[in-house]
């Protein structure tokens, strides 16, 4: 029986409600005298609705370079102050962003990894929000802007960015550069802190799809931390701000993502930037986009990021995050690492001498390429995996692994080669076709391996690290392929989401 571990669990549909929501903000503006009194708290339904008038239409993907954003970033010179703080190791500009004419300075940075994006995306729906003119948003607006004065850094590592890495161009991790400053990157992001003296920070990133909450299946879609600004993890005033901010933040997210959230690890780092931030004076946020079912580019997290943000930034200026209590805070599970792509259980190997059972976990990892990216898909671990998750699961009890076979012929090359000629071949137990001419761009999303005229074998194993490529076999007959990692039900042929290279 094939379990998705997260059937029940699907982003809400929050298109829909913009018109009722803005009913219901204008119903609140008209019933009170005091509109920031009425709207100490914004609800989930308020803060999706700002999100679809405010969403940034031109990015949709998160693989995003830095000449991108540059029209985005010229588009609100005027609502907005924009600098240039300094350039990258490879010369690209580092932008700020500058909204607002309270006293309270917050400073939001995004990208210090070059493959952390979900969070840049959210900035530029913000951008949108603060810039807009609807009247329905006027009031969240109106109070942002009369009490906090707000520095955006939306790209801090562009060359990172660039190739879609998590390094710059010196091979550094900027958040481990915070003291030495080797890196220009790394000094700009230091000096604006200090040139701004924010009083509030926000460290935006991404982690990976693979983390869970503690002791449960569920990812952790949305992870957080109040950095530590010494070895003894001790709490002073600075880091109090930051943890009552995050309990606002979970707040949201407890009512659209329930029990997705995250805290990490508080050990100190010295080399960190949130962690100097925080020792520093500036109360830091750390913010960690991570794995969310059926959203690969992670467009459901973006809004999730604006919804916290934007609410972050409201309970700041109105002042109610101080209303929340520390010790909620430490009440918001810690993060694990349990998660695989696909478990399947109890599957039977024989090795030519001996019969036994595994389980087997499957890990799709991203390979970039110059013509975009493919995924890898690979045994991550073998034997008893009775202690993790899977996004998907499957009891394979009664299955055997089988190998796949080569197709005799080869095709004249891959565009010769369509979905239901692919499906047939696998119901036949073939698992790989060759292609006699290899393409100029090798990637592919077929359900099937593409192999090079000259290689004869399928890359496969059951052994850790191995290919994540075979077939399942249920009395006598064949039942699955499992393709890169990907489950395909024989039965019912279908593919989604296939990302592949040529071999």
């Amino acid at each position: 029986m094939i379990k998705n571990q997260f059937d029940n669990l699907s982003a809400p549909t929050f298109r829909n409600v913009s018109f009722i929501s803005s009913f219901i903000m204008i119903c609140l503006l008209f019933s009170c005298k005091s509109h920031q009194e009425k709207l100490h708290k914004l609800t989930p339904s308020t803060l999706s609705a700002a999100y679809e008038s405010a969403k940034e239409p031109a990015i949709t993907h998160r693989r995003f370079k830095h000449q991108d954003l540059q029209p985005l970033i010229k588009k609100h010179i005027g609502t907005f102050k924009v600098d240039e703080l300094g350039k990258s190791v490879q010369g690209r500009s580092i932008h700020q962003l500058e909204y607002g004419e309270g006293e309270t300075k917050v400073l939001l940075w995004s990208q210090m990894h070059g493959d952390e994006s979900t969070a840049t995306m959210a900035l530029f729906d913000v951008f949108n929000f603060l810039e807009a003119k609807i009247d329905t948003f006027e009031v969240i607006r109106k109070v942002i802007k009369e009490n906090i004065k707000i520095r955006f850094i939306p790209m801090v590592n562009p060359d990172g960015a660039e190739v879609f890495t998590r390094r710059n161009a010196y091979g550094i991790d900027l958040n481990r550069d915070a003291i030495k400053e080797v890196s220009p990157e790394a000094s700009i992001l230091k000096s604006a802190r200090e040139d701004f003296g924010a009083e509030f920070g926000f460290n935006l990133h991404d982690q990976q799809i693979y983390y869970n909450v503690e002791q449960t299946p569920k990812p952790a879609t949305i992870s957080v931390l109040a950095p530590a600004f010494n070895y003894k993890t001790e709490i002073n005033d600075v880091r109090a701000r930051a943890m009552q901010v995050i309990v606002g933040m979970n707040r949201i997210l407890q009512e659209v993502t329930p029990g997705q959230v995250g805290k990490y690890n508080d050990a100190f780092e010295p080399r960190a930037f949130g962690d100097n931030f925080q020792k520093w004076g500036t109360s830091t946020i750390l913010i960690e986009s991570g794995g969310y079912p059926n959203d690969p580019e992670k467009q459901y997290i973006r809004q999730l990021n604006f919804m916290i943000i934007l609410n972050a930034l409201y309970e700041i200026a109105n002042g109610n995050y101080s209303r929340y209590a520390v010790e909620d805070y430490f009440r918001i599970p810690d993060n694990d690492n349990m998660l695989m792509d696909l478990i399947l259980k109890n599957v039977s190997i024989y090795d030519g001498e001996n019969q036994y059972q595994l389980d087997l976990g499957i890990k799709r990892r991203n390979v970039e390429t110059e013509n975009g990216y493919h995924v890898s898909g690979r045994l991550d671990d073998v034997g008893d995996l009775s202690v993790y998750y899977g996004y998907k699961e499957m009891d394979a009890t009664g299955m055997e692994l089988t190998l796949g076979k080569v197709a005799e012929m080869s095709m004249d090359s891959l565009s010769s080669i369509s979905q239901e000629m692919a499906f047939e071949m696998l119901q036949e137990g073939i698992l790989a076709v060759k292609i006699k001419h290899a393409p100029e761009n090798p990637l592919h999303e077929l359900p099937i391996l593409v192999l090079q005229e000259q290689q004869d074998s399928i890359p496969s194993g059951h052994s850790m690290g191995s290919p994540a490529n075979f077939f399942l076999k249920k009395n006598g007959e064949l039942a699955y392929a499992i393709v890169n990692g990907y489950l395909i039900d024989l039965k019912k042929p279908k593919a989604e989401g296939l990302k592949q290279s040529v071999w």
